[in-house]
């Protein structure tokens, strides 16, 4: 079974960046996305950064111009660097790959932003 195993999680304070990475435990065929999700408390998961297998990436509004989204599909990896990080952006993040008939997605990294 494949498991997306995340790190880069953890404190930062408001202002600062933090970079997320995600790999897969096994190899994945067909990915036509991978990217990255957050979660907050009794809120549904919200996207933060996509880039599909074309290289085209889309990220979440408040994060246009401050974030940047890498993936590598050959090593089934994907990175996100966050900078001028917000304390409303203190959420759970999770990675995702998505093929064509299945998704993945990662157990989740804590970021907390502090003032």
């Amino acid at each position: 079974q494949v498991q997306l195993v995340e790190s880069g999680g953890g404190l930062v304070q408001s202002g600062g960046s933090l970079r997320l990475s995600c790999a897969a435990s096994r190899s994945i065929v067909r990915i036509n996305a991978m990217g990255w999700y957050r979660q907050d408390p009794g809120k549904g998961r919200d996207l933060v950064a996509i880039i599909s297998s074309d290289g085209n990436t889309n990220y979440a509004d408040s994060l246009k111009g401050r974030s940047t989204i890498s993936g590598d599909y050959a090593m089934n990896t994907v990175s996100l660097k966050m900078n001028s990080l917000r304390l409303e952006e203190t959420a759970i993040y999770y990675c995702y790959i998505g093929t064509d008939g299945r998704v993945f997605w990662g157990q989740g990294t804590q970021v907390t932003v502090s003032s």
